[in-house]
C-alpha cells in the first residue's frame, strides 16, 4: 500500500505539489486567525468585594464587615472558596467559583447576596464589586509627564483622573484604568479653636454648615 502511494505520488507530481501548497496556505491562514493571548489568564473565576470602612482598626473591620460578608458569600451558587482579608479601613472578600462559570453570571449572583447582607453592615461601610478582570490582564503602563514643568503632580493626577482615565475606559475590552502616584486634589477645612470659642460657635455647627452647603435646592419666582 505504501509502495503504491509513493508510486502514485511520483506519477502525479502536480497534484501532490498543489495539495502541499493548499495545506500550507491553510496552515498559515489558521495561524493568523487563531486567537492567542500574550499572557494567558490562568486564574480562577473570581469576584472581589471591596468594602471601605474609614478609620476602623483591622479587628473591627474583621468582626463587623469581613465576617458577615464571608459567611453570606459561602451560600452563593457555584462558589467553591471564599477568602476574606481585613486591613485598616478596608476589607477584601474573594469569591472563587468553579471552572467554566460565566464571570458575569457569577458577578450577578454575588451582587444579589451582597444586597441581602447590606443591612447587617455598618452604615459607614460601603461595599463595591471589583473590576471584571484580574491582575493578569494588566497589559499596559504609561506615565503622565510634563517636561515643560508648568504643571505639578496634583495637576497631572487631575488630568489622569478626570480626562485620560475616561478616554481609555471607552476603548473596547478595557475593564479598568488604575491610577497610581501623584497627589489627589483635596479641599480641607482647618478650624481655629480660639476663634470658634471667641464667637461661641461649636465645631458641630461648622460641620453642619459644610454639609448643608453641598445640598441642592430648587427655587422659583414668587
Amino acid at each position: 500500500m505504501i509502495a503504491g502511494l509513493i508510486r502514485w505520488s511520483v506519477t502525479n507530481r502536480f497534484l501532490v505539489l498543489l495539495a502541499t501548497v493548499m495545506v500550507a496556505a491553510w496552515g498559515v491562514w489558521s495561524m493568523l486567525k487563531t486567537p492567542l493571548d500574550a499572557i494567558p489568564d490562568l486564574s480562577d473565576v473570581q469576584v472581589i468585594i471591596r468594602t471601605t470602612y474609614p478609620g476602623q482598626a483591622p479587628q473591627i473591620v474583621e468582626d463587623q464587615v469581613t465576617y458577615p460578608l464571608t459567611t453570606t458569600m459561602l451560600s452563593v451558587p457555584g462558589a467553591k472558596t471564599v477568602r476574606g482579608y481585613s486591613f485598616f479601613g478596608d476589607s477584601f472578600v474573594y469569591v472563587l467559583f468553579e471552572d467554566g462559570t460565566d464571570l458575569y453570571w457569577a458577578r450577578s449572583r454575588v451582587l444579589e447576596y451582597l444586597n441581602q447582607v447590606q443591612g447587617r453592615l455598618p452604615a459607614q461601610a460601603k461595599p463595591a464589586l471589583g473590576p471584571d478582570a484580574t491582575g493578569v490582564g494588566w497589559i499596559y503602563e504609561y506615565a503622565v509627564v510634563d517636561r515643560s514643568g508648568r504643571n505639578d503632580i496634583a495637576q497631572l493626577r487631575a488630568l489622569q483622573d478626570w480626562f485620560l482615565k475616561y478616554e481609555l475606559k471607552s476603548v473596547p475590552n478595557v475593564a479598568e484604568v488604575a491610577s497610581v502616584g501623584g497627589m489627589v486634589r483635596q479641599y480641607q477645612i482647618v478650624p481655629d479653636p480660639d476663634r470658634l470659642r471667641a464667637y461661641n460657635i461649636p465645631l458641630s455647627r461648622v460641620i453642619a454648615a459644610v454639609r448643608d452647603a453641598n445640598r441642592e435646592a430648587g427655587g422659583a419666582v414668587l
